[in-house]
């Protein structure tokens, strides 16, 4: 396994890259703000551009780490970010990712969290030479296990109370797919 960091990766329809300053009022307006599209988040949603800047400034410094990885995803068709793709945990010792994501409400249902989490999946496994990918989704947002499955994560079971949202505690869908099944 060998981490990258961050990089330029595209697919038919999108390119992910790193964020900038500038992103900033495009990803508050698009998706940041938005309480609908934070609703089962972790984090509220953004008072002030301000507060989307702070939070892309701190991005941009954890960008020099080969471990950090968090993608805006932007439709090419369009040249701003919708929304973002990123590790929220990992562990090293079994060669594992967690995959997070969130778009615009604009962008639901138009297939584009998918393709960026497809890309994701084959430069893990192909590029960076991981075990396994995972994501979970409280089991009220089943939108984003249908993201999952697309992708051909397995669903591996449901932990009851187990996690936390802005919707408070929750019961976590978990999903996975591991490098065999990726190679199969």
């Amino acid at each position: 396994m060998q981490h990258f960091g961050t990089q330029t990766l595209e697919t038919e329809r999108l390119v992910l890259r790193k964020l900038t300053l500038d992103d900033s009022e495009a990803m508050y307006n698009n998706w940041a703000s938005d309480p609908e599209v934070t609703e089962y988040l972790t984090w509220p949603p953004h008072e002030s551009v301000e507060a989307t800047r702070q939070l892309i400034g701190h991005w941009m410094e954890e960008y020099e780490k080969d471990d950090f990885y968090q993608w805006a995803i932007v439709p090419k068709d369009l040249g701003e970010p919708v929304g973002t793709i990123s590790v929220v945990d990992a562990d090293d010792s079994v060669g594992m990712v967690h995959i997070g994501y969130c778009i615009g409400k604009e962008w639901w249902g138009k297939g584009y969290t998918t393709e960026a989490f497809e890309r994701l999946i084959s430069f893990f496994f192909e590029d960076v030479g991981l075990n396994r990918i995972e994501s979970k989704h409280d089991v009220r947002n089943p939108g984003s296990g249908r993201v999952m499955e697309k992708c051909g994560l397995l669903y591996e079971g449901t932990k009851r109370q187990a996690d936390h949202n802005n919707q408070g505690i929750c019961d976590s869908a978990l999903y996975a797919i591991i490098r065999s099944d990726y190679k199969a």
